[in-house]
């Protein structure tokens, strides 16, 4: 799935990835290839990446929301 990660300066990640744990404001959770669309607010924490070739990276924030469909994940942080 694509996914952007963005802040208000600019872009932090943006590429393919086939998990992204997010730390939502219930607790985290993940988001994989295929997932149902959703949009959630996101609390401070860190979000885990991990990419096609099992490579991970991790972004820390503070708040934010993600937006997610049809395998396009925008991350709007802070």
């Amino acid at each position: 799935m694509k996914v952007k990660i963005t802040k208000p300066d600019g872009a932090l990640f943006e590429g393919e990835a086939k998990l992204v744990q997010l730390p939502g404001t219930g607790g985290k959770f993940e988001i994989l290839q295929n997932h149902a669309p959703i949009i959630s607010a996101l609390d401070n924490g860190e979000i885990r990446i991990v990419k096609p070739n099992d490579e991970e990276q991790t972004i820390a924030i503070r708040g934010g929301v993600v937006k997610g469909q049809q395998n396009d994940l925008l991350i709007l942080v802070q």
